[in-house]
């Protein structure tokens, strides 16, 4: 749908480019912007525990750390939208995950999976769409994309 200035969105069509979007960056490619097989949960289903845990540098962490500093985004969001204003947050602790267990890095990947599949819930009912929710949404694409491309780009270092 091609809009004039006076004209807006309409929520259907804003709900399912997001979710089309997100579905691109977390779980099924569509082309949009990833090549296949490349989303965030099919890049973290073929990546065990040890590779989750090594050491990216001094100030990178490690991906067990970004896994869980995307959940963690997604939940100041969503609790952001709850509140209908900004909440701070410990960003700090989003990134305090060492070396994980396999059994705690597919722990990580769950919880992930929940937190995105609420998200998608709350876009699928969600009827109010300002600035801040906007703004949000097109935080959480821009967001989950960068730290996709990190991790694909640390695996070309942990798995030459």
């Amino acid at each position: 749908m091609v809009t004039t200035p006076a004209q807006s969105i309409a929520i259907p069509d804003f709900r399912t480019a997001l979710l089309t979007s997100l579905e691109e960056a977390f779980d099924q490619v569509h082309g949009y912007f990833l090549d296949k097989g490349d989303s965030l949960f099919e890049t973290l289903a073929g990546i065990s525990a040890e590779e989750a845990s090594q050491s990216l540098g001094p100030r990178s962490g490690n991906i067990a750390a970004k896994v869980n500093h995307i959940r963690f985004y997604l939940d100041a969001i969503a609790a952001n939208a709850a509140a209908g204003e900004y909440i701070r947050v410990d960003w700090a602790s989003s990134w305090a995950v060492g070396e994980v267990s396999e059994a705690e890095w597919r722990e990580l990947i769950d919880r992930l999976r929940a937190t995105y599949e609420g998200l998608r819930g709350f876009i699928k009912s969600n009827e109010v769409w300002n600035e801040m929710f906007v703004g949000g949404a097109f935080g959480i694409v821009a967001h989950t994309a960068y730290h996709l491309g990190e991790i694909r780009q640390a695996l070309a270092t942990i798995k030459p």
